[in-house]
C-alpha cells in the first residue's frame, strides 16, 4: 500500500489541491499504489493551502473523511500490530496516521478533534474534548454532521464501507453512505417496539441529538416507519480486522 517514491508518482506531478491529494491518497491506498509521493505532498502544504477548509463545509468535510480513511489504510498496512494490540484505543487510534501541513495527526485528532467539532470520544457525544491543539481549533467544523459515522472506517468488521468523497457531491455521498449502512444493520421489530441500532447511536448518541434525535435520524432513511417510537436496543460491534474495505 505505501512505498517508495517511484517515477510513477512525482511530486511535481501531482495537484496541489488539498483535496484532490486527500482523494487521491486514498484512491492509492485502495489499488495499493505508492504512496510517499501523495502522503509528502499533503505534509508539504501551508495555512493558505488549508484556507478553503476553513471557509467552505463540504470541502472540509470531503479532505477530512478521506484523510481518515487513508490514515486507517496505512496504519493497518504499516504497523498491524498496533490494531492487534489489547490497548488498540490508545496504541492504535492516536499513533500519528498522517501528517497535514506539517501537524501530525492521529485518528482521534481528525474525528474527535476536527471532523466532530471538537467533541470529546467519551461521554456519548456530549462533553467538550479536553486537549485540543492549535491546529484543531484553527480548523475544526464547527459543527458534527452525525453522518460521518457512516463514512468513517477505523478498520473494524462493523465499519462501513470506504468511498472517496467529493465536496461538490458530498452532502448526496454522505446521505448515500448513511442509507446502506443503515439499510444494513437497523432492524425494527414492530411487536415487540423496539429497534436494533448499530453501536454508534451509543457511543455517539449525543451528535444525533439524543434518544429523540437518533428516532427522527433514523426515520429520516426510512429506518422506522413514521409515527412510530420504538426503544433502542444497541447492537455488539465487530472488532475483527478488515482493511480494504472499499466500495465496489
Amino acid at each position: 500500500m505505501a512505498g517508495q517514491p517511484t517515477a510513477t508518482a512525482r511530486a511535481d506531478d501531482l495537484d496541489p489541491s488539498p483535496t484532490t491529494l486527500a482523494q487521491d491518497l486514498l484512491v492509492a491506498c485502495k489499488r495499493g499504489d505508492p504512496t510517499h509521493e501523495l502522503r509528502a505532498a499533503l505534509a508539504a502544504l501551508d495555512d493558505d493551502d488549508l484556507r478553503p477548509l476553513r471557509t467552505d463545509r463540504q470541502t472540509a468535510l470531503a479532505f477530512w473523511l478521506n484523510c481518515y480513511n487513508a490514515g486507517t489504510q496505512l496504519l493497518l498496512a504499516e504497523q498491524p500490530a498496533l490494531y492487534d494490540s489489547s490497548f488498540r484505543f490508545v496504541r492504535f487510534f492516536w499513533a500519528p496516521a498522517i501528517t497535514v501541513a506539517g501537524t501530525s495527526l492521529s485518528l482521534d485528532r481528525i474525528e474527535n478533534g476536527l471532523l466532530r467539532g471538537g467533541r470529546s470520544q467519551y461521554g456519548l457525544g456530549y462533553l467538550p474534548k479536553l486537549l485540543v491543539t492549535t491546529f484543531e481549533h484553527r480548523h475544526r467544523l464547527p459543527d458534527c454532521d452525525p453522518r460521518i459515522h457512516f463514512a468513517l472506517n477505523c478498520g473494524a468488521e462493523s465499519c462501513p464501507v470506504i468511498r472517496a468523497y467529493d465536496p461538490e457531491r458530498i452532502d448526496e455521498q454522505l446521505d448515500l453512505a448513511t442509507r446502506r449502512y443503515l439499510a444494513s444493520t437497523v432492524a425494527h421489530d414492530a411487536v415487540e417496539n423496539v429497534v436494533r441500532v448499530p453501536r454508534v447511536f451509543l457511543w455517539f448518541r449525543g451528535d444525533f441529538g439524543g434518544t429523540a434525535g437518533i428516532r427522527a435520524f433514523l426515520r429520516e432513511y426510512d429506518a422506522i416507519p413514521d409515527g412510530v417510537a420504538p426503544k433502542l436496543r444497541h447492537l455488539p460491534w465487530d472488532w475483527s480486522k478488515a482493511a480494504g474495505k472499499f466500495v465496489e
